[in-house]
């Protein structure tokens, strides 16, 4: 079952070609300006390094920053539209009262408040006014807007509110790409109504992107479905993606996180991914990304959604550093390392040329940062080393030493001992680790809200259904699919015994033989 992993960074585009766990070839390969170019020839590499006539390529998962850079960046945006279910309770703090002032304005929302939405023990607030919804759906259509973020107060108790006001929007605006916030979402209605208006904000770049890869894949002679990996460590089909693209915000470092447990079989420890622009570090529980538990900000957004617990750092291969003060970042030459860097010929002293000088890694030319003085090179090396240091410490859950996972195209930075890690453990392949991630990654299916008026055991074994069905529908082979974790909390201030279940499965991709299915998920 051979299975091509991407993985398009800031800095790099890294591919590999897998069967089964054995790695047949692997590239990297610096991030073009034509990013969809890029894919094309890293693809090309690692599928002409295989001798004539062997068995095609059964899947392409791939990893991308396009949706994460469109919200930082501000660009790319469509215009959205923001309908509240949740007068008269909702009404002090209007859609993106928080939201930085420029992104507001490059997604110039048009938002309504309406009548509805339900108590935290599931009864209506007030009726549904669908009135105020359908006039509100008239406005969005003459405004020309088809992205649409329904919310509704306390929805992930029960969608009603949400799901009928829907149903009237498509009866007026039947082309509309609508998001609901209890798809994504948990309780708090400002984090769940902001990334559910991000993920609106993103759709119409979602499918452009989509249909990108897919044409970046037929010249590069692919016919296989595709997937786009997502912020726990899994992939999903590449259609079901494009209608949620906030789910794929944080891949990267989820690609190798789960890219070094591949290498390493380790199930739990922790991981630290040295890109050429910045170092990610995170847990590995159980195999997969330690998940976030508290307010995650995408691009000055308050979110609380499904993401991974990451300490990002302004530390790669390509960070900049002051040969006066002496100060690291955070500022990077990233992709033009090869222009700008003193061992390319460059005239800017970057942490490679540190690692070169000091003897840690063979790049470029040497004699070309013969001058730096010892001091100095040694003096910076005791920086990096702090810095990471930190980062472990406040990531760590307890004082015990834990196993440290240095992957990337940066991991020469990494000290063989550091304080607070029992072992710094180096593998072969961790260049690509986060292609490998992307290319031996699952299907996951998750849910997570609130169930009442039945017994525990049942409302666990709603959830699992539920979960399982996503799973499904996101691309899993139904007979692989295991329950990854299961988390009930009884709510005491609520009737009916209710409870909040979360629960995660994961499964293998199923590979579809009939071309009507691949067609579903993979090259028309």
């Amino acid at each position: 079952m051979k299975r091509i992993g991407i993985d398009v960074g800031g800095t790099n585009t890294d591919a590999v070609l897998i069967d089964g766990e054995k790695v047949l070839s692997a590239i990297k390969f610096p991030t073009t300006a034509d990013v969809m170019q890029g894919v094309v020839n890293a693809i090309g590499h690692v599928v002409a390094s295989q001798p004539p006539g062997v068995s095609p390529v059964d899947a392409v998962m791939i990893g991308t920053t396009h949706f994460t850079n469109a919200v930082v960046e501000r660009a790319r945006l469509e215009r959205v539209a923001a309908i509240r279910i949740a007068m008269p309770a909702g009404a002090s703090l209007p859609p993106m009262i928080d939201w930085p002032d420029e992104l507001r304005d490059a997604v110039d929302p048009l938002s309504f408040m309406v009548h509805g939405g339900h108590e935290y023990d599931g009864r209506p607030l007030v009726p549904l006014a669908r009135d105020e919804i359908r006039d509100a759906a008239m406005k969005i259509h003459d405004a020309g807007i088809t992205s649409v973020g329904i919310t509704a107060l306390f929805s992930p108790l029960t969608a009603e509110c949400e799901l009928e006001a829907a149903d009237i929007v498509r009866s007026i605006i039947p082309g509309a790409r609508i998001t609901l916030s209890h798809t994504l979402g948990r309780i708090g209605l400002l984090e769940r109504e902001n990334v559910t208006l991000l993920n609106a904000a993103l759709q119409g770049l979602g499918r452009k992107t989509i249909d990108a890869f897919k044409d970046a894949l037929l010249r590069a002679g692919i016919d296989a479905p595709f997937y786009l990996t997502q912020n726990d460590g899994t992939v999903v089909l590449a259609d079901v993606a494009a209608a949620n693209p906030v789910y794929s915000f944080a891949s990267g470092p989820t690609n190798s996180m789960r890219g070094a447990a591949f290498l390493t079989g380790l199930k739990e420890a922790m991981v630290i991914d040295v890109g050429g622009t910045t170092s990610d570090i995170g847990c590995l529980v159980g195999g997969f990304p330690r998940e976030a538990n508290n307010v995650v900000e995408v691009g000055g957004v308050r979110t609380l959604f499904r993401m991974p617990d990451l300490l990002p750092m302004a530390l790669g291969g390509g960070t900049i550093i002051d040969p006066e003060t002496r100060k690291i970042g955070p500022r990077s030459v990233g992709y033009r390392i090869t222009e700008k860097a003193l061992v390319f010929g460059g005239d800017t002293l970057t942490t490679t040329d540190v690692a070169v000088a000091a003897g840690l890694v063979e790049i470029g030319d040497r004699d070309r940062v013969k001058h730096l003085d010892k001091a100095l090179v040694a003096d910076l090396l005791k920086r990096v080393e702090a810095m990471v240091e930190d980062g472990v410490d406040r990531m760590k859950t307890s004082a015990e030493g834990v196993q440290l996972i240095a992957v990337g195209g940066g991991a020469f930075l990494i000290p063989e001992k550091l304080k607070g890690a029992s072992e710094v453990l180096r593998v072969e392949h961790a260049g690509v680790a986060n292609a490998l991630g992307a290319a031996m990654a699952q299907v996951s299916g998750e849910v997570d809200q609130v169930f009442s008026e039945m017994s525990r055991d049942k409302a666990i074994a709603e959830a699992e259904r539920i979960a399982r069905n996503r799973a499904v529908e996101a691309g899993a082979d139904p007979n692989s699919i295991v329950t990854l974790d299961t988390e009930d909390i009884p709510i005491a201030y609520l009737p009916g015994d209710a409870r909040r279940v979360r629960v995660r499965v994961v499964g293998d991709i199923a590979f579809m033989k009939d071309e009507k299915k691949r067609a579903a998920g993979g090259l028309r």
